[in-house]
């Protein structure tokens, strides 16, 4: 098993994503101790594939609570690369508006640079989330196991959280998500 090197910098970009003013009520009181309910962090992983959306969806519906926040993760080859920057900005801002929208939580966004699995783990250590969440490539077993899965490898090496790994949906299935 690799060891992480905790002293390892990395680069990485903040993205400044769209300020959402929320209505929303103040949080539920706990019955038992009759404190407000505190929020969650959530980290998801997203790239631009339809699995990583489905993903997002998923954590949306089934695990996102009000005064959660969702940190939403994206690892690129360079951030100092500005049209990829600007790609995965815009895929971001997307969805921090898709997830005020469907499940009224706050979303806090960063592209870092370095290899997937590494940077998920070590962006999980960081922020120690109720869970991680990701999608699958959708490769076979074999594409799998020769060349390397992110998926697996958070699986395997972080430590930090619960992974959670949302299977691709097939092709033809309906979005999780139903706009009216």
């Amino acid at each position: 098993m690799e060891v992480l090197n905790e002293e390892e910098e990395y680069d990485w970009k903040e993205v400044n994503l769209p300020s959402l003013i929320p209505i929303v009520p103040e949080p539920e009181l706990e019955r038992e101790s009759g404190e407000r309910r505190r929020g969650r962090d959530i980290l998801i992983a997203i790239d631009h594939g339809p699995n990583s959306k489905h993903a997002f969806d998923w954590a949306m519906i089934h695990l996102c609570r009000l005064a959660d926040t969702i940190h939403l993760v994206h690892a690129v080859s360079s951030v100092k690369n500005d049209i990829v920057y600007e790609m995965a900005q815009g895929l971001m801002e997307k969805l921090a508006v898709e997830a005020f929208q469907v499940a009224m939580v706050k979303s806090v966004a960063r592209i870092v640079q370095g290899d997937a699995g590494k940077v998920i783990c070590k962006e999980a250590e960081s922020l120690r989330p109720a869970a991680v969440v990701m999608g699958t490539r959708g490769r076979g077993l074999v594409q799998s196991v020769l060349q390397g899965s992110v998926s697996e490898y958070c699986f395997h090496h972080c430590k930090a959280a619960p992974v959670i790994i949302v299977p691709g949906k097939e092709a033809g299935e309906e979005s999780l998500v139903q706009w009216k």
